[in-house]
């Protein structure tokens, strides 16, 4: 698409998006939810609907898809990375990619799915490009924190995120699909291009892993 590339619009406070994890994991079976999900939100317009709309030219179509997704995609991001400025930059690009490229979605696939797959793929990137470089960043701190900033820095918040980091990114990010934002197994299949086996074996070896993490960190009782 011509033009230049939209910018996320930033709340009052210029933070980024957040969400709360107000559960913690107490068990493997895969019907319990140990993470409040943060659910895709829509309008009455259908992601189909604001693409054809995009694709003529109406920009606020992308104002409205920033909008409904930027809080999932930051929130994946985050998940994966383990950093709160890293998050937001891969945020950003993650809706200059899609609306760059958004000449290419193919409509027999949900939106979502599509921009999912662009976030976690520039995620795991980054986690690839900090590994040669030997040293994760540590998270940024800032003079004044936002809210948002405060509650991904809060004890509950570093400790779960600390679990997180000690898993293969490829296990990160099927626990950040399926336990912070409900996706089906079908849904995770077409972002992550793995066959639905696949994804529930990942799924099978990350919660066996992260089960004693968060253990150890006191998150859980012990069994």
């Amino acid at each position: 698409m011509g033009g230049a590339p939209l910018a996320i619009r930033e709340d009052e406070s210029g933070s980024c998006p957040q969400r709360v994890a107000k559960q913690l994991w107490v068990g493997l079976d895969d019907s319990y939810q140990p993470f409040e999900w943060l659910p895709v939100i829509m309008s009455t317009s259908s992601d189909a609907e604001l693409v054809e709309q995009c694709l003529r030219g109406d920009r606020q179509a992308f104002e409205t898809l920033v909008t409904r997704y930027e809080k999932p995609i930051f929130n994946a991001a985050y998940r994966i990375v383990g950093n709160y400025d890293d998050a937001c930059d891969i945020t950003q690009q993650v809706f200059v990619n899609s609306y760059e490229s958004l000449h290419r979605f193919q409509k027999e696939y949900k939106f979502f799915s599509w921009i999912y797959r662009i976030a976690v793929n520039l995620a795991l990137d980054h986690v690839k490009a900090v590994r040669k470089r030997q040293a994760l960043p540590p998270i940024s701190k800032t003079a004044v924190k936002n809210p948002e900033e405060e509650f991904f820095e809060s004890d509950t918040s570093n400790k779960v995120q600390c679990a997180l980091q000690q898993l293969k990114p490829e296990l990160r990010a099927v626990l950040v699909l399926r336990h912070f934002h409900g996706l089906s197994y079908q849904e995770m299949s077409n972002i992550l291009r793995i066959p639905q086996k696949t994804v529930k074996s990942r799924l099978y070896t990350a919660r066996q892993q992260l089960a004693p993490l968060l253990r150890k960190a006191g998150l859980v009782a012990n069994e």
